[in-house]
């Protein structure tokens, strides 16, 4: 697949306009409902549906073929990246309205570590062709360890990354405003906001070592790799907002990723020596197990509305007063009190000098 370096450029300066759009949109902080949410969703599944067709058109119908089937991969994978945020979200009872702005960073971040990690996967496979194998058992006992899991929660609380920033980082226990970093008596403090988003892109890191190797089992293009994820990545902040609330009623879909997961991992091993599963059918797998996984869950729940996660009885932090946010100094010009200008020591003050001075009077 011969990828001009001026489509490479068009595409990441699309990428790069389309948050600006966003940030611009959501500059304000508020909270985002479900309506907006749902706007905003189908607005980036248009994006990756639409490049995929460019895509299609341009490379042909094989490669088409393997864009797709991976933007679905890692959107379904996704999924279990919003529930994850909900959960810490819920647990240090982050504001709605200050939401955004954190997982538009961790958005942000996603994209450069997953662009390092696809970068990082190509030069493996391109040197140590092993390493399909060692990308296949790892997806195969991923899969095997999430139906095992499937009931288990993370606890941030537990989280060793929470912690060594707590220890590490000074930090203050109230929230001001969407800032992450803030100033009191002249010592820079992180917020509780910051700490969120050094979780999550903790989180987003751990998601990437499975979901990388999970596209590289139905396409070795790397163009399509970052794409495909790229285009999946960019609409998760608006499915947080739309599903977040109605994590209560997807109880298969865990099982279902699971299963996506090991199907790719046994792609992976036959491609490598004996057999290679056309993309098609990988894609028809994949959309089945999802689909059915979603519409058993529904099933199940049937009549259950949206419903938050539960906040702790005492959460962690707390909303800063407008007293509290009045009080901050400037967090790029640390406050220094004003130097002390030269003058003469007081007689009254120094009673040497001022025996010495009488001395000379006389």
């Amino acid at each position: 697949m011969d990828v001009p370096f001026w489509i490479w450029a068009s595409v990441l300066g699309f990428i790069v306009v389309m948050l600006a759009v966003d940030l611009f949109a959501h500059r304000r902080a508020h909270v985002i409902g479900v309506r907006e949410a749902a706007v905003w969703s189908g607005v980036w599944v248009a994006f990756g549906v639409a490049f995929g067709v460019i895509v299609w058109q341009v490379w042909g119908a094989q490669f088409g073929q393997q864009y797709f089937a991976g933007y679905l991969i890692e959107k379904s994978l996704a999924v279990d990246n919003v529930f994850v945020w909900a959960i810490i979200f819920s647990y240090f009872a982050v504001p709605r309205e200050f939401q955004h702005r954190v997982l538009f960073l961790g958005v942000l971040g996603a994209l450069v570590f997953r662009g390092i990690f696809i970068a990082a996967g190509a030069v493996l496979i391109q040197n140590f062709s092993w390493i399909l194998y060692v990308f296949a058992a790892f997806l195969l006992y991923t899969g095997y360890r999430m139906i095992r899991q499937r009931n288990e929660h993370l606890d941030p609380e537990q989280s060793m990354v929470l912690r060594g920033f707590r220890r590490f980082v000074p930090m203050t226990d109230v929230y001001h405003g969407q800032k992450l970093l803030v100033r009191k008596n002249g010592v820079l403090l992180a917020t509780p906001l910051l700490a969120v988003l050094v979780l999550i892109e903790a989180t987003d890191v751990v998601f990437a070592v499975d979901s990388i190797p999970a596209i590289f089992a139905v396409t070795d293009e790397v163009f399509l790799v970052f794409t495909a994820n790229a285009f999946a990545i960019l609409g998760l902040r608006a499915m947080y907002f739309l599903l977040a609330d109605l994590i209560h009623r997807f109880v298969y879909l865990k099982i279902g990723l699971a299963l996506v997961l090991i199907w790719v991992g046994i792609k992976m091993l036959l491609k490598i020596d004996l057999f290679y599963i056309p993309t098609p059918v990988s894609l028809a797998v994949v959309a089945t197990i999802i689909t059915v996984s979603v519409v058993l869950s529904l099933r199940a729940t049937r009549g259950q509305g949206r419903q938050a996660l539960p906040t702790p009885a005492e959460p962690p932090f707390r909303v800063a007063t407008e007293a509290e946010d009045g009080a901050l100094e400037p967090v790029w010009s640390r406050h220094r009190p004003a130097a002390a200008t030269p003058h003469r020591h007081d007689r009254r003050d120094d009673p040497e000098r001022a025996h010495r001075h009488e001395g000379e009077l006389r």
